[in-house]
């Protein structure tokens, strides 16, 4: 039988403590996450983020990730500069397997995520 599973409330689901964000460009960034699925074959993995303002590097090359915004505002720009989304609560930011770039965030953030990896 396939078990249902449902996350309710995710603006107040607990995280777990914050620390350091290892791929910060400023310095005291922190991060907190909770890990709420994960498939089977650990190929998708859904969970809770947050993270303070700053600016760090990011890099789905393994794979994708979709972002839905509960709060907080951020930019997120394509490593060679191009492209730059602003993104806030309620928007849905898709990027896909193979992406790198950066995150600025401008206001204390909390999305939803869904990182997800194609076999290749």
């Amino acid at each position: 039988m396939i078990d249902l599973k449902v996350f309710a409330d995710l603006a107040t689901t607990p995280l777990g403590d914050f620390a350091a964000k290892p791929t910060t460009l400023t310095e005291g960034q922190q991060e907190a996450s909770n890990v709420l699925w994960t498939s089977d074959d650990g190929g998708t993995m859904i969970g809770v983020w947050e993270c303070t303002p700053g600016h760090f590097t990011a890099d789905r090359t393994k794979a994708g990730e979709y972002c839905h915004i509960l709060s907080g505002q951020a930019s997120v720009t394509n490593v060679d500069g191009s492209g730059t989304r602003d993104i806030g609560a309620g928007d849905l930011l898709v990027l896909p397997q193979g992406w790198q770039g950066e995150w600025v965030i401008h206001e204390h953030m909390r999305k939803l995520f869904v990182i997800s990896a194609t076999p290749q």
